[in-house]
């Protein structure tokens, strides 16, 4: 088999095309696309890669490509990203703490900021149509590293309803806008309760770019029953995990990787109610831009 990756003409093209040599530019960027197309033309080497297989690949990314936040986390790269910033934590000697998990494609900024602080108000309900699935409660405590409470915290929540669809992308067109969303603005003691509808699993669009992909891996497309949660507070590093059912089927076989140990709660089901007792627990912040979002792109009403 040939091996020309590390040849010197070889390299000196992944030089020029990264714009090494170039005063103008982004040096970063320049680095990592250079280590990006050395990567790739290894594989491409390795694997023998035809130019038929090359295009092909390209011709179902650009195809695929409103899936990729989609796709990226059932590839795994986005969990990876949560266990190279998780390796980071510990080498910087910081644990403790709700474990991060994947945020996924289906957020939407600017759903409505109600008060949820609980000597004013009990009644945080985040479902405005009508759905005929049990209720879900869902209380606990925001706490700090320290089992201080954690004062003025906004709770972003987001779900899917009864069928697996959220509003926004419901492909039924069914729901109304930030149908269970809300960005919950809790009290000094850090405590927070809301209801809403039990949420469902759910599976990858059918035809699409992600579903073709799992079946051709050999892999299913299904989520179980989750839900979603930023939180963030002044002094406190920003917080992006969710929760899985941990009686769903798919609890420990979710095609994004979302699972994580102590993101695993059991509803307690009663009849028409279900019941999730979570608590969470933040860690410091030690830099303002720990208090930010990621500058991933998100879809906005």
């Amino acid at each position: 088999m040939t091996d020309i990756v590390k040849s010197p003409a070889v390299q000196a093209l992944f030089d020029r095309a990264a714009g090494l040599n170039e005063p103008g530019g982004y040096p970063r960027l320049k680095v990592v696309l250079r280590d990006l197309l050395e990567a790739l033309a290894t594989v491409i080497e390795r694997h023998d890669i035809s130019e038929s297989e090359f295009w092909s690949g390209l011709s179902f990314l650009q195809k695929g490509a409103d899936e990729f936040g989609l796709i990226a986390p059932g590839v795994g790269i986005e969990h990876f990203l949560d266990l190279h910033m998780d390796a980071k934590d510990a080498e910087a000697g910081l644990s403790g703490g709700t474990p991060r998990t994947i945020e996924g494609p289906l957020y939407v900024a600017g759903a409505p900021l109600v008060d949820g602080d609980l000597t004013r108000t009990n009644d945080v309900n985040l479902t405005t149509d009508e759905d005929d699935t049990q209720t879900l409660t869902m209380s606990g405590t925001i706490t700090g590293p320290d089992g201080e409470p954690v004062k003025d915290a906004i709770l972003h929540v987001w779900h899917a309803n009864s069928k697996g669809f959220y509003s926004h992308f419901d492909p039924t067109g069914a729901q109304s806008p930030f149908n269970n969303r809300r960005r919950i603005k809790l009290g000094p003691d850090g405590r927070y309760a809301f209801r809403s509808k039990m949420p469902c699993g759910y599976s990858c669009p059918p035809g699409g770019a992600t579903e073709r992909l799992m079946e051709a891996l050999g892999r299913h497309g299904s989520r179980p029953a989750h839900v979603h949660f930023f939180i963030e507070a002044p002094g406190y590093r920003t917080l992006t995990t969710q929760i899985n059912f941990g009686d769903d089927p798919h609890a420990h076989d979710d095609f994004a990787f979302g699972t994580r140990e102590g993101l695993l709660p059991v509803p307690e089901r009663n009849g028409d109610e279900a019941r999730i007792e979570f608590d969470f627990r933040l860690q410091k912040a030690r830099s303002a831009d720990d208090e930010d979002f990621s500058e991933r792109p998100r879809a906005a009403a």
